[in-house]
């Protein structure tokens, strides 16, 4: 039974799922990183929120661990190079308060558009000062969404029900999506100069980070007011400071900052200014939400592989895993059988699906024939660690896909080039679950992948055979299977055998010195 640790509060409903799914739970919060790293090496999962700090010392301590569940979208405190170095997968739930979040950013927009949280001190302090607040009407603004991915679309969606013209720009918006959106694209510098209002909905990466700059802050509508609900980062604090103190920026209003917890920030005190405690995603439904999100994704993958918003390997519904299982199980014995039977630096592998493979999810396939390939050089490999492993080794990774069926229903053909040039292994499943491989460098010939294999490159010539089995007889090896194939009569032959146990040094060098072989080599699945 799999065991997962909570280590943030969270829901309750986070552990009921678990252990109606099967999955053993213990829920301890509040523990240090020297305390954390005396227990975590017991979990196969960690279950989180926004206080544990997911760093390389923990993951190093973490000897069995597979996942790490973020409820929540920020992953700012998971380090995520390091756990796919380790193999280990990191979800998170970027679903579950985009709804709350969008809310708390118009939320923000209208205190800033008629000075409510002043206008709310002042009257409770016994002061009368209508002519001081005069704010401003949303109807008609525009509006500039830095981000227009989920959260982004959902304060899109409420802007335009507030009669506001909408802005946007997001690398990655399309055309086709900003019409559905009902926005404007735009660049960055347009929005800028255009916006009377500019929310943030992206992601702090080294591209966004201080995308507010005091540069890009200069370029903003005189009048401008800023609202983050995002990500502390986003913009360059003390350039906002200054911009406000000034008059050119008509107000701010931050839910998220550099430096969490904010105790002492510059900005506390400007005229204009609101904040609230990354409240974001703070609602009873949010937190319910993403507590159960981040169990029933855990669970998934620990019973069944389903991968769901993994930030650091393909996505895999427990609806697909067990159609892709056998797929991916032949795909990890021919990227095992390439990888051992190549010699020299491989400086690309591709992997051809054709008829039925051809029309599932190429991600895990790849994945896993990486994985048998690179565990041929390391032990440490797995289907998260595969393509970061891959990629440090400066091999290319091509996917390829033909929808036609050959001779069968269905294959998967893995091909590697090196300085002697493209060799490939081809297999398909039998009866839709048993893999087995049905080419060999060119060569037609049916076996089954499984255990310890004796390959053999040899001329054919009459009585081959005979050798080989009285060879093996003599030293005691007991044959399983025994496969054969050829490129013609008298030509180069491949023979494939299974032996009950691993092929000794002294074996190949017997095997070697037969007449006729050309190569000799022991495989292990």
């Amino acid at each position: 039974m799999p065991k997962v640790l909570i280590s943030d509060k969270m829901d309750p409903r986070a552990a009921e799922i678990f252990r109606e799914r099967g999955v053993e739970v213990d829920e301890i919060t509040g523990k240090t990183p020297d305390e954390l790293k005396a227990i975590i090496g017991q979990y196969d999962g960690l279950a989180i929120r926004s206080s544990t700090k997911v760093t390389k010392d923990i993951l190093d301590h973490a000897t069995n661990l597979k996942v790490v569940g973020r409820a929540g979208i920020g992953v700012d405190n998971v380090d995520i190079p390091a756990a796919s170095a380790q193999g280990v997968v990191v979800m998170n739930t970027p679903f579950g308060n985009s709804i709350t979040t969008a809310e708390h950013a118009i939320a923000l927009m209208f205190a800033l558009a008629r000075q409510l949280p002043e206008a709310d001190a002042s009257t409770q302090a016994g002061k009368w000062e209508k002519n001081r607040f005069m704010g401003v009407e949303l109807t008609a603004k525009t509006l500039g969404l830095i981000g227009a991915g989920n959260i982004g679309g959902i304060v899109a969606d409420r802007a335009r029900g507030l009669k506001m013209k909408v802005v946007a720009y997001d690398p990655f918006l399309t055309e086709e999506r900003a019409v559905e959106l009902g926005v404007e694209k735009a660049t960055l510098d347009e929005l800028l100069a255009r916006a009377d209002f500019i929310t943030l909905h992206t992601p702090l990466t080294e591209q966004t980070r201080n995308i507010l700059s005091a540069e890009n802050l200069a370029k903003t509508k005189k009048g401008v007011r800023i609202i983050n609900c995002a990500r502390g980062g986003l913009i360059d604090e003390a350039a906002l400071k200054a911009g406000l103190d000034s008059g050119h920026i008509g107000g701010a209003a931050l839910d998220v900052f550099v430096e969490e917890p904010a105790k002492a920030s510059p900005l506390f005190g400007t005229p204009n200014f609101v904040s609230t405690p990354h409240l974001g995603a703070s609602t009873t439904e949010a937190q319910v939400n993403v507590a159960i999100q981040v169990a029933e994704q855990m669970a998934d993958y620990l019973m069944s592989g389903g991968v769901t918003n993994a930030l650091n390997m393909p996505s895999l519904s427990a609806e697909e895993a067990p159609k892709l299982k056998p797929y991916m199980g032949l795909a990890e014995k021919l990227g095992a059988l390439v990888g051992q039977l190549t010699t020299g630096a491989i400086d690309r592998l591709s992997i051809h699906r054709e008829g039925a493979a051809a029309e599932l999810n190429p991600k895990p396939i790849t994945s896993a024939v990486l994985t048998g390939f690179l565990r041929t050089q390391t032990d440490t490999v797995n289907m998260v660690n595969a393509p970061l492993l891959a990629r440090e080794r400066g091999v290319e990774v091509r996917e390829v896909r033909t929808e036609r069926e050959g001779d069968y229903h269905t294959l998967l053909r893995v091909s590697v080039r090196t300085a002697d040039g493209e060799r490939s292994v081809t297999g398909t499943l039998f009866g839709d679950a048993n893999p087995r491989i049905v080419e060999l460098f060119g060569i037609k010939v049916e076996a089954d992948l499984a255990g310890h294999m004796l390959y053999v490159v040899n001329e054919d010539a009459p009585g081959f055979i005979g050798r080989i089995g009285t060879l093996l007889g003599e030293a005691g090896v007991n044959i399983g299977t025994f496969h054969l194939g050829r490129r013609q009569a008298g030509g180069e032959a491949v023979l494939l055998l299974s032996v009950d146990g691993a092929v000794s040094p002294d074996l190949l060098a017997q095997v070697k010195a037969l007449p006729g072989v050309k190569t000799a080599m022991g495989l292990s699945f």
